[in-house]
């Protein structure tokens, strides 16, 4: 062996390092510059929007969204449980309260439940203040049908679209949906910048609001002035130069998990209660987490005895999300809830699906799924 084989690991090399060389001689080394003005630019028009702040996390994009659409105290915002802590964090940032839906069997966002929400909260007299649905492990949600309910309700939809970058839902893009959408280059996406995100939107004056507060909420005169609070927002220039690289490599970076997700699928295809998760989806989504469910009774072993085989072989693999409403944390949160999230965390289990992941580590990989099948 080699080392370990992670779940996601970054995928960076020479072009990366060469774009980022360039940013420091220019000597652009603080926040801001032209290598973000330029991320920005290729970011909206990659996604088909009219504007785009770039920023220092995903969570960072979600929260100044909530906060430019007017979101606070009072206020319940519908979400995924099926989805990681910082979506549900960032609406806590704000002062509302996360409301939390179940999933459809896509593992995404039920619209049925949300419009169950979306009733019972006006009859108990709460304002919805937003719906935010989540993309899970890339796989762009129903927004055709959220957005409907959201429309009806008079409510405005915040997209996050963390884990879906460069994928598609019926030829649009992730990020082209809501009136705002978060996405992610955290180091275990398909693209990253270390660390970083962006907001995509189309409404200038919530990308002028976002910006503003995202840069410490500086009034523009020549010493510090201040009317309103605001954050540290903002993307390095030198991370941004990094973004540019992966930008330019993101669609054969997809297509390398596609690939390795076709080698799950060929793997598992003959084993009696494993299904590759979501796989119907692969010609439009980003293959950002493959992952496999399990069902013990047909299988005759679960997805923890997988993940512990392959766990004594350093090779990485992790359970799907813990639903929100498990958390300790979200006890108290209100939710509608009909199972099938607690499903999803019971029986999956997602695998090394990074576009790094080598020849040779993905013959560990497949190897070591074969010796346990054989067992």
């Amino acid at each position: 062996m080699t080392g370990r084989v992670t779940l996601s690991g970054p995928d960076v090399g020479v072009l990366e390092e060469r774009y980022l060389v360039r940013a420091i001689r220019s000597g652009w080394v603080a926040p801001l510059g032209p290598e973000v003005d330029a991320f920005e630019a290729e970011l909206a028009a990659r996604c088909d929007r009219l504007h785009c702040v770039a920023l220092s996390s995903g969570t960072a994009a979600l929260h100044l969204a909530l906060v430019g659409l007017g979101v606070g105290p009072g206020d319940v915002v519908l979400t995924s449980t099926m989805t990681f802590a910082a979506t549900a964090n960032a609406i806590v940032y704000t002062g509302a309260e996360p409301g939390f839906v179940d999933s459809a069997p896509d593992g995404n966002l039920n619209p049925a439940l949300v419009r169950r929400a979306v009733d019972d909260l006006r009859r108990r007299g709460r304002r919805v203040a937003a719906i935010l649905p989540v993309d899970l492990l890339g796989k762009v949600c129903r927004h055709e049908e959220i957005d409907g309910i959201a429309a009806a309700a008079g409510v405005p939809v915040v997209s996050d679209a963390a884990e879906s970058f460069g994928s598609l839902r019926r030829g649009r893009p992730a990020a082209s949906y809501g009136v705002a959408a978060a996405i992610s280059f955290n180091g275990n996406k398909v693209m990253t910048t270390s660390g970083g995100g962006a907001l995509l939107t189309d409404d200038a004056e919530l990308a002028r609001r976002v910006r503003y507060l995202a840069t410490q909420a500086r009034q523009p005169v020549a010493h510090y002035e201040h009317t309103d609070i605001g954050f540290n927002y903002r993307l390095s220039n030198l991370l941004a130069a990094v973004g540019r690289a992966q930008l330019i490599r993101i669609d054969s970076m997809i297509a390398r998990r596609r690939a390795l997700r076709d080698r799950y699928k060929e793997a598992f295809a003959d084993v009696a209660g494993v299904d590759v998760f979501g796989a119907e989806a692969d010609e439009e989504d980003n293959a950002w987490l493959t992952a496999i469910l399990v069902d013990e009774a047909t299988a005759g072993w679960n997805a923890g005895e997988l993940a512990a085989a392959l766990s004594d072989l350093a090779i990485e693999s992790r359970p799907m999300w813990k639903p929100m409403h498990l958390q300790p944390v979200f006890a108290q949160a209100m939710s509608w809830i009909d199972g099938t999230s607690e499903r999803l965390f019971r029986t999956g289990l997602t695998l090394p699906s990074g576009s790094a992941l080598g020849g040779a580590d993905q013959e560990r990989v497949f190897a070591a799924i074969d010796r346990f099948l054989a067992r």
